[in-house]
């Protein structure tokens, strides 16, 4: 092919002569290679960021103590299996808010707002980072207050989950948020850190998939599929594999 004829592909020529390919029949169908022009590079994929363990990257150390005490309440841990704090709730959340979740990246920002409903998606006017800055400083005073010389993480396990029924129902007042909808923003991220990849943070140990018997990014388990309240038998498997998979050295 030449570079002229290359220059003049478009998607409308390549349909119709497809087409004219199909209704022709074979009898006049030919192979021919189609070089350059085409929309994209190999390998210019984008695959999620491996989380390291490390500091925090969004909360300060008060924030971050608080949110663990919170996601361990939200999922408490048993003898099913960890917390939301040991499975990594709290830092699947920090990656999120540090990332272009906080920012609300892709989203349309721009006023006016307007109440949308549930299946609309987000609809709020702050981007999530800047709700949870807002959110957990009047959930701090709000705690200072009523629980005076103590700290969310310092409340007994029943003072807690009064706090966190307070914010659910919206009974407590909090300064300039809407308690019952930054409950919802917390507990919506704390089921995703617990049941998203591990490659994110959360799920530590694939903690949220063994609980529920989910085979996590295997090749394939077809022969599962339709065969229902059955336990599967094999160990799930992450993006990035397993740990136990690594070469020990």
């Amino acid at each position: 092919m030449d570079a002229a004829f290359a220059s003049k592909l478009t998607r409308r020529s390549l349909l119709a002569s497809t087409a004219a390919l199909l209704v022709a029949g074979p009898t006049c169908a030919r192979a021919r290679t189609l070089g350059g022009g085409m929309p994209w590079e190999p390998g210019a994929a984008t695959p999620p960021a491996v989380v390291r363990p490390g500091p925090w990257l969004f909360f300060s150390s008060d924030e971050a103590a608080l949110i663990e005490a919170a996601v361990d309440r939200l999922i408490p841990p048993d003898d099913r299996g960890p917390g939301g704090k040991d499975a990594g709730c709290a830092v699947y959340i920090d990656r999120q808010l540090a990332g272009p979740y906080g920012r609300a990246a892709g989203l349309y920002m721009k006023p006016p707002f307007m109440p949308g409903a549930a299946t609309q998606g987000y609809q709020m006017q702050d981007a999530p980072a800047a709700r949870y800055r807002a959110g957990l400083q009047a959930l701090a005073e709000h705690i200072k207050a009523a629980f005076p010389g103590k700290s969310f993480p310092e409340l007994a396990a029943d003072d807690q989950d009064k706090v966190l029924a307070g914010l659910e129902s919206g009974s407590i007042a909090l300064r300039d948020v809407k308690p019952a909808e930054f409950f919802a923003l917390l507990l919506q991220n704390t089921q995703e850190g617990f049941f998203a990849d591990p490659i994110y943070g959360g799920n530590r140990g694939m903690a949220g998939w063994k609980l529920v018997g989910f085979p996590g990014a295997r090749y394939d388990y077809r022969d599962w599929v339709e065969r229902h309240n059955e336990v599967y038998p094999l160990p799930p498997v992450g993006i990035m594999g397993r740990s136990d998979w690594a070469v020990k050295e």
